[in-house]
């Protein structure tokens, strides 16, 4: 297979694994745990192969496992114990372990027999919240300290995405409305691409049995002033990750206020990292710290 990282440094194994390159170099040295190799420039580098080890070492070593005992393990015996180790309890760290190797290898077989062994005991409410939103967070920083590429984000990010696009499909079947009064539309500014959040969002007012009208990623302003001429009384939802910025966002829910919410009864709901620089007290308008949050609220 043809992959594109597939060699890492010592501070790419620190990033991707939580464990200090110290510790690393301890375990290296005092135990063999791993047998780095050299480029022709005499800098050395660690497989893949190493990379998974170090996850399961770091994954039962976080269970009490003392290091001296795991070093003694053949690679089989080590991939076995971590099996039995595997349970409800610490299946989301595990989880997330195996989706990085996925995110690596571009694997979407293993993604999906993950994602099928997590559905056994989990709802997909529970594996969304317990374990994609926090590697989505980690995998996020990882690229930004360049231990991976975007386009290992990219790749996981579109299969996660086929995973809540398959869920939304499936409950808009079966779900009838409780509340036919009260209707959500969902979507993200202009610019603003990071969906997954917002169709979460979709997913679970769906489950809960609203109506919601889902719009998705960089809509313009212009489009939303739509919406008044057929409601009312709308929920609008969105998920500010990167837009607007922080010197922009107060000019824009005043803007969204003035000619959206003012003459209404409608309100507006918003989470994400860049909300949170919303220095305005405006009236319908909502901060939350998450999207979890946020659906706690309504």
């Amino acid at each position: 297979m043809n992959k594109i990282k597939s060699q890492f440094s010592i501070k790419d194994l620190e990033n991707l694994s939580g464990i200090k390159s110290h510790t690393i170099r301890i375990w290296e040295k005092r135990y063999q745990l791993f047998k780095p190799s050299r480029t022709e420039t005499n800098i050395r580098y660690y497989s893949l192969d190493e990379f998974q080890k170090l996850l399961n070492v770091s994954f039962l070593n976080n269970y009490g496992y003392k290091i001296s005992r795991i070093a003694k393990l053949s690679d089989l015996e080590l991939n076995n114990l971590v099996k039995e180790v595997y349970s409800d309890k610490t299946n989301s760290v595990f989880a997330i372990n195996i989706l990085k190797i996925a995110m690596l290898n571009f694997d979407a077989v293993l993604f999906n027999e993950t994602h099928n062994e997590l559905t056994k005991t989990k709802s997909f409410s529970s594996i969304f919240i317990e374990i994609y939103i926090p590697f989505l967070s980690e995998i996020g920083m990882l690229w930004q300290t360049n231990s991976i590429k975007p386009i290992h984000e990219h790749f996981i990010s579109n299969l996660i995405y086929q995973k809540l696009v398959e869920n939304i499909c499936s409950i808009q079947i079966k779900n009838k409305l409780i509340d036919s009064e009260k209707t959500f539309v969902l979507f993200l500014p202009e610019n603003e691409a990071h969906e997954i959040s917002l169709m979460f969002i979709n997913y679970l007012l769906i489950n809960k049995g609203y109506k919601t009208i889902y719009f998705g990623s960089s809509i313009p302003f212009i489009d939303l002033l739509e919406i008044n001429k057929f409601y009312d009384n709308v929920e609008y939802v969105s998920h500010f990750t990167v837009m607007p910025t922080a010197d922009e966002i107060d000019d824009y829910i005043l803007n969204f206020y003035n000619k959206i919410l003012k003459e209404n009864s409608s309100k507006l709901h918003i989470s994400g990292r860049q909300s949170s620089s919303l220095k305005l007290n405006v009236p319908s308008v909502f901060q939350y710290n998450s999207a979890e949050k946020l659906i706690d609220a309504l």
